[in-house]
């Protein structure tokens, strides 16, 4: 799930992104990796919520495309099923998910 907050103040938007408690199973670390912070799944883990779902929120620059995945416990690269587009990843077979802003 993917929820944009345009913000008024700054060229910027808050993006939320989250993943299902169903989708994740017993999954103990997910991180949001992509375009804006260097593929890093270090960079931003995804905290998990009561509810069980994973979820990041993250400012990105507005005008701008950004390819994404997650990586859930360090192995599994998973797409959002909300992404705005799908590309060929560039060093797999599998596809990026796109995020426009």
């Amino acid at each position: 799930m993917i929820e944009k907050t345009y913000l008024k103040t700054k060229p910027e938007c808050k993006v939320k992104f989250a993943l299902p408690a169903e989708t994740v199973g017993d999954a103990k670390n997910v991180a949001v990796v992509g375009d804006f912070n260097n593929w890093d799944s270090t960079a931003n883990p995804m905290k998990k919520q009561k509810s069980g779902v994973f979820a990041s929120t993250l400012n990105l620059d507005i005008d701008t495309v950004y390819q994404f995945r997650y990586v859930i416990d360090g192995t599994e690269w998973l797409n959002d099923d909300m992404a705005d587009d799908y590309v060929p990843s560039p060093i797999s077979y599998e596809s990026n998910g796109v995020i426009s802003l």
